[in-house]
C-alpha cells in the first residue's frame, strides 16, 4: 500500500512538472469555488492550460 502511494506522488509530481494538471482537481475546484460556471471539458481544459503555460494568456490562473 504504502508503495502504491509513494508512485501515485512520484506521478502526479511527474505530471505538474510538464505542466499537465489534473482534470479532476479542476472539476472538483469548479464545483467548489464557481458553481456558476460551466466546467470545461476535459479536451478544452487541456488545450486551456497548455494555452495558458505556453500562449501567456493572463498567466491562467481563474482565481
Amino acid at each position: 500500500m504504502r508503495l502504491r502511494t509513494i508512485i501515485a506522488r512520484l506521478r502526479e509530481t511527474a505530471r505538474l512538472m510538464v505542466g499537465v494538471p489534473r482534470y479532476d482537481v479542476y472539476r472538483q475546484h469548479m464545483r467548489a469555488h464557481h458553481p456558476d460556471r460551466p466546467v470545461m471539458s476535459e479536451v478544452q481544459f487541456f488545450r486551456d492550460r497548455q494555452e495558458a503555460r505556453y500562449g501567456g494568456r493572463g498567466g491562467g490562473k481563474c482565481c
